[in-house]
C-alpha cells in the first residue's frame, strides 16, 4: 500500500523515534508499504517518521536499485567527505547543498531481526546519513544554509556562468 508521505510542518518530522522490539507481521507490512511508497514516489530512501510512524525503520535504495531494509540502524564508520545538492521527499521541490561523508557503514537489523551491516559510498552513503537524521527528528534543511527551488538553482548557476565570462 502506498502511504502518504509527511511534510515539513507535521510534528512527527521533528521527533525521535523509538526502537523496533517486535519482529513482526504489523513492522513486514511497514516495510512493504515504505518500499512501495519509496518505488512511487521516485525517491532513493524513506523513513518510517515521513509515513507517520515513530520507529526506527528506514528503507534505502542503492545505485543498482536494491532497496535496503534498516531497522534500527546505526553507523558504525564513515569516511571522506562530498558536498552535493541534496532534497527530501517531506520538502518536496526544495534543494540545499550539505555535507555528507563519502563512505558510510551501518550496522541494522533486517525484518526477522538478525543482524547485518552494510557499507556503500557516494549518493547511497549520503542517503543512509539523510535516512537516519529523520529518526532523530532532523531534516536537511538543518544543514544547509538554505534551500531552493530547481528554478532558483539555474537562475543562480546561470549568473555564476555570467559572471566566470565576464571574469
Amino acid at each position: 500500500m502506498i502511504r502518504e508521505i509527511v511534510k515539513k510542518g507535521d510534528p512527527v518530522l521533528n521527533k525521535h523515534c523509538h526502537p523496533v522490539t517486535k519482529f513482526d507481521r504489523k513492522l513486514h507490512i511497514l516495510l512493504d508499504d515504505m518500499r512501495e511508497t519509496l518505488i512511487h514516489s521516485g525517491g532513493v530512501g524513506l523513513a518510517a517518521p515521513q509515513v507517520g510512524i515513530l520507529r526506527r525503520v528506514v528503507v534505502v535504495m542503492n545505485e543498482e536499485e536494491h532497496i535496503h531494509e534498516l531497522v534500527n540502524p546505526v553507523i558504525v564508520s564513515t569516511s571522506g567527505e562530498q558536498t552535493d545538492l541534496e532534497g527530501c521527499l517531506s520538502l518536496p521541490g526544495r534543494y540545499g547543498v550539505v555535507t555528507r561523508p563519502m563512505v558510510v557503514r551501518v550496522r541494522a537489523q533486517d525484518r526477522n531481526g538478525n543482524w547485518f551491516e552494510v557499507e556503500d559510498q557516494g549518493l547511497t552513503a549520503r542517503c543512509f546519513c539523510h535516512e537516519l537524521d529523520h529518526l532523530d527528528g532532523h531534516l536537511f534543511d538543518e544543514l544547509c544554509d538554505g534551500t531552493y527551488t530547481l528554478e532558483e538553482l539555474d537562475a543562480m548557476e546561470q549568473e555564476q556562468q555570467g559572471t566566470e565570462e565576464q571574469g
